[in-house]
């Protein structure tokens, strides 16, 4: 019993399976970029460039405010590997990803200053306490806010170059079954809560503009390490005393990397009208080899064990996400926009997990913008993502054989205030 629970404790309790991200990635950084395939690397749309490009800041001549979020409506089905058997479903709460930018410059100044606040990564996975992987994951909640104080400076009126350096806060809370049962057959439980120390990285990024109808992007956003401290484990435990006697732990400790990024953007503007992105994204996902926890007390052993420590491999791969997505003024009161990524996978055969049932993905976007008046315009977004169907046994991970499909819905809004 101790090397199963072990290996149940070892999954991972800082990842989040959601719908719309290779690994645990969310890409809902601006409303505009949303409806385009979350391109923007290559372009200087608006504010929301703090987070695509900190070079492309420079090139927004007007100050402005920006805020938006979206609605996350997230689906995982989940089928036991012999077919037919039985199935289950999670009951996820809708997820509001947000994002607020703002910048200021003089008007005839190369240099602009701005600040970021979005959430990269976070929602909350429900699969229940009945559900056949219930000794993997009941629940999951992750919450992550990145700020980014950022500055940027035109260096002709061709090259802007800019960086941010980025602030992340968080928390997470996982609860899981333990497979202990009483004599009125009630399961054992854990929950373990903690929030993430504040943690420093940065974002760099140089935009390009060869010629009039031609802008080229690079930026590059740092690794981050995501580590709780003390955070709270909790045990209820049926039985006797000898059994509560093996689960004395009440604090752990763990660390999650949040990848690398590079990407590389180009706009292309055929006409006044129409605006094209093409964005190429790497994302540094083989920096997730393992997630180990160090537990404070005993979980599932008896004396004399006083610590535990749970190491769990996850092995992940490099992965890249290719975009592609264009923009069109019908008027000078409305533009609409579409596009489409496809994003693959880090997750390696046979580490497949219920917190991150992961698999290439694909997806498609619409949007529109109203300029409600010559200050204030309305972003409207929405983008549909619909992953592979992936059946794994998942024998090196700890994690929950089977066959898991996810689909997410996501309608967005957002408000740019011009000054």
């Amino acid at each position: 019993m101790r090397s199963k629970l072990l290996a149940l404790l070892g999954s991972a309790a800082l990842t989040v399976g959601i719908a719309n991200a290779g690994g645990y990635q969310v890409n809902l950084q601006g409303q505009k970029q949303i409806g385009m395939g979350h391109v923007g690397t290559g372009l200087a749309l608006d504010q929301s460039s703090i987070f695509f490009n900190p070079g492309a800041l420079a090139r927004l001549r007007q100050n402005g405010v920006q805020v938006g979020i979206s609605a996350l409506t997230s689906k995982i089905a989940y089928r036991e590997p012999s077919p037919g058997i039985s199935e289950a479903r999670t009951d996820n709460p809708m997820g509001t990803p947000f994002q607020v930018y703002a910048s200021y410059g003089a008007a005839e100044s190369p240099w602009r200053f701005g600040i970021g606040v979005y959430t990269p990564y976070g929602s909350t996975v429900t699969w229940g306490n009945a559900w056949q992987g219930r000794f993997g994951l009941n629940e999951l909640t992750l919450k992550t806010i990145f700020i980014q104080p950022t500055v940027s400076y035109q260096i002709t009126d061709k090259i802007g170059i800019g960086a941010g350096l980025v602030i992340s806060t968080g928390s997470v809370n996982l609860q899981r079954s333990i497979p202990l049962i009483d004599a009125s057959g009630r399961e054992g439980h854990i929950e373990l809560d903690g929030k993430a120390k504040t943690a420093l990285g940065f974002n760099v990024g140089i935009l390009v503009q060869p010629i009039e109808k031609l802008s080229i992007g690079l930026t590059y956003r740092s690794e981050i390490d995501a580590t709780v401290e003390g955070g709270d484990v909790t045990f209820i435990t049926p039985g006797a005393a000898p059994v509560a006697a093996q689960f004395t732990a009440n604090q752990f400790d763990a660390t999650l990397p949040l990848p690398d990024n590079i990407t590389l953007g180009i706009g292309i503007m055929p006409t006044d009208k129409l605006t094209i992105g093409i964005d190429v994204q790497r994302v540094g996902w083989g920096a997730y080899k393992s997630l180990r926890f160090d537990f404070n007390g005993r979980v599932g052993q008896a004396p004399p064990v006083e610590t535990t420590v749970s190491d769990a491999p996850r092995n992940y791969k490099d992965a890249y996400i290719y975009r592609i997505g264009a923009q069109y003024k019908v008027s000078d009161m409305l533009t609409v926009r579409a596009g489409g990524y496809y994003d693959q996978t880090p997750v390696r055969t046979g580490y497949l997990t219920p917190e991150t049932p992961d698999a290439d993905s694909r997806s498609v976007s619409a949007g529109m913008t109203l300029a409600l008046s010559e200050k204030i315009d309305l972003d409207l977004s929405f983008s549909y993502i619909n992953k592979k169907e992936r059946t794994d046994l998942a024998d090196k991970s700890g994690g929950v054989p089977g066959t898991f499909k996810s689909v997410a819905y996501i309608p967005g809004v957002g408000v740019n205030y011009k000054f």
